[in-house]
């Protein structure tokens, strides 16, 4: 007899995104609308422009651009975009969605991250993640993906800080504004989330900071027990 896989007992396909607000302690996502979130996430990108460097997309020159760019998501099924409003400013400073949406197979990939700068090294960065991968696994998904142009350290590290273990590389797998793009994956599993969340948890705890801001825990500490796998770009 020819091995297979475990047996997945009771399995049933999640549902997609539907569009509900993710309230955080620090952050809070919105489904990303034009009206609501352009004026606000045009004047935090437009800081620096470096934050489109892997993104094959922008940057935009004028708001109009910018916001006929938001217009053209709102209704997609196959990427759902959020907001991610900073609730220490209370703007909207940076964007994430879901992708690669496959109920059937029970994976969702996170992507499409771009946080200006104002927002980045923030909890609600942090926190933005950690509500996104919550409500995968609370829907009842079983893999959460994450990819990156195999050339971006910054995201790499940032994969594996958020429990996301790295799985290889797909060599050629794009052309982005006219240049290859290797794509390295990373991926979390459910069986791996309890323990992510407990690190999720305590480094989001208000006590693991103190006065002046400064993060008493790291979180790359708390999850790198979870990974399965190390990135060899990080060594």
């Amino acid at each position: 007899m020819q091995d297979q896989g475990m047996p997945v007992p009771n399995w049933a396909p999640p549902p997609r995104p539907s569009g509900e607000v993710l309230e955080g302690r620090y952050a809070r996502l919105e489904p990303l609308r034009s009206e609501a979130h352009a004026e606000d996430l045009f004047a935090a990108n437009k800081m620096d422009d470096r934050i489109w460097h892997y993104l094959p997309y922008g940057p935009f020159a004028e708001q109009a651009d910018y916001a006929d760019w938001v217009r053209s998501l709102e209704g997609s099924t196959d990427l759902f975009f959020y907001a991610i409003r900073n609730l220490e400013t209370g703007r909207c400073e940076g964007v994430a969605s879901f992708l690669r949406i496959a109920p059937e197979a029970g994976s969702i990939e996170v992507g499409h991250i771009n946080l200006s700068v104002a927002l980045q090294r923030t909890r609600a960065a942090t926190e933005a993640m950690y509500l996104m991968m919550r409500w995968a696994y609370d829907a009842g998904y079983r893999r959460y993906e994450w990819k990156c142009d195999a050339l971006n350290l910054g995201s790499r590290r940032a994969a594996e800080r958020l429990g996301l273990s790295y799985e290889g590389v797909f060599r050629q797998a794009a052309v982005v504004k006219g240049r290859n793009r290797d794509t390295a994956w990373f991926a979390s599993i459910d069986a791996e989330w309890p323990a992510l969340k407990v690190a999720f948890d305590s480094w989001l705890a208000p006590g693991n900071f103190t006065a002046d801001g400064t993060q008493r825990l790291r979180l790359s500490d708390l999850t790198a027990p979870v990974l399965a796998a190390s990135d060899p770009a990080r060594r």
